[in-house]
């Protein structure tokens, strides 16, 4: 893999940082396997915006990125450990889909507007990582059902659209399953918002 990458990077350097970053943040455990090198690649060509490498892989720089992949495979960490490489104008926040779910059961539609356009005292609306997509569930407020994250997507596709804001997911889900869970709107805005990113199906569960 590392011979076909033609970059100014030194990509063995760069996941040995990662490691030790990952080391301080989730304990000595905790080990970036050479199985998953190929996605974690992609990864760090992606927020380093190293384009031949990102050209090579069929990764749009102007996306954000959908991390597939089955439970325990090590998407949430990875994700958070890029936000250390991310420079400052790709800075994303990672918040867990069912945290916004519950969120909303307490507060109401104004959480599809803070996941979307953002607060009033924030500047403007943020780049986020939703973690977990498919964990939530659709949730009843004051009796009318309503699915969030289909809702927010939909609303950040808009952004995508108009702002250029960039939206990262991480999910277990299929392609199908998503279009099961919050619609085929979602689905093909989707295909327009992120890159896909896949571990294969029998990646290592590392929990």
């Amino acid at each position: 893999m590392e011979n076909e990458i033609k970059s100014h990077y030194n990509y063995s350097e760069v996941i040995i940082w990662l490691e030790s970053k990952g080391v301080e943040l989730y304990g000595n455990h905790f080990k970036i396997l050479e199985a998953d090198y190929p996605i974690v690649f992609k990864l760090i060509a992606y927020f380093l915006k190293d384009e031949p490498t990102c050209f090579q892989h069929g990764i749009n720089l102007n996306k954000g990125l959908l991390l597939t992949g089955p439970i325990g495979c090590g998407k949430t960490s990875l994700m958070n450990l890029m936000k250390y490489l991310a420079p400052t104008e790709q800075k994303f926040f990672l918040k867990p889909c069912r945290d916004i779910s519950f969120e909303f059961i307490q507060d109401g539609y104004q959480i599809i507007h803070k996941y979307s356009n953002g607060n009033l005292d924030q500047s403007g609306p943020r780049s986020y990582c939703f973690d977990d997509l498919g964990t939530e569930n659709n949730l009843k407020y004051f009796g009318n059902e309503c699915n969030v994250m289909a809702e927010i997507l939909l609303s950040r596709y808009d952004l995508f659209i108009s702002k250029k804001l960039k939206t990262h997911i991480t999910t277990n889900l299929s392609a199908s399953e998503i279009e099961k869970h919050y619609g085929n709107r979602v689905r093909s805005r989707l295909r327009q918002m992120v890159n896909l990113i896949a571990f294969e199906k029998s990646a290592q569960d590392k929990r």
